[in-house]
């Protein structure tokens, strides 16, 4: 009985992969074409990526770069109670945050988790990523680098400042040697 549960498994395992890593594709470059506004229909997202936005491997950094010379790339580190991912596109500049959007964290809902909610994401637009973001008690936020906390979530905010300041700068190092 064991045997014909595992044979099974692997069979539905090898027959479901490739679905699994072009769901996975579409997702990412759905996302990437979100952060660097660039339009699109769901049908059409991996057609509208790979005509519009320039894709750089630099070490182990991956770069999309948008007509319009915005370049977004992936984050991904410890939260406070799980993994967090997500892509942020910055201007041309490579200082002012153009977009933020997480795609996955493991955050307390209605605390941590709320890292992932528009409104709160809003608040990173225009933002500038030098010398580094800065997190301040929600409401104090008035620098062009300082974005506020989640009240209650302290743990989540401090992981989050850490996540993007660390990415921000190994990217940013990385595409500057190019």
């Amino acid at each position: 009985m064991g045997s014909v549960s595992a044979g099974l498994l692997v069979g539905v395992n090898n027959f479901t992969q490739p679905l699994v890593l072009m769901n996975e594709e579409l997702k990412l470059k759905s996302s990437v074409l979100d952060v660097l506004d660039i339009p699109y229909e769901k049908s059409e997202s991996i057609a509208i990526f790979d005509s519009r936005v320039k894709v750089l491997k630099k070490d182990e950094c991956t770069f999309y770069i948008a007509s319009d010379q915005s370049v977004a790339f992936e984050f991904y580190g410890p939260g406070l109670w799980g993994p967090i991912s997500g892509i942020v596109c910055l201007e041309k500049d490579l200082k002012t945050i153009r977009n933020i959007k997480i795609t996955h964290q493991e955050e307390t809902p209605g605390l941590g988790g709320r890292i992932a909610e528009k409104p709160y994401l809003k608040q990173f637009v225009g933002k500038s990523i030098f010398p580094k973001l800065i997190f301040m008690p929600e409401g104090h936020a008035a620098g062009a680098n300082e974005v506020d906390a989640i009240t209650g979530a302290t743990g989540s905010s401090r992981a989050f400042e850490k996540l993007i300041n660390g990415s921000a700068q190994k990217y940013l190092s990385a595409l500057k040697e190019r």
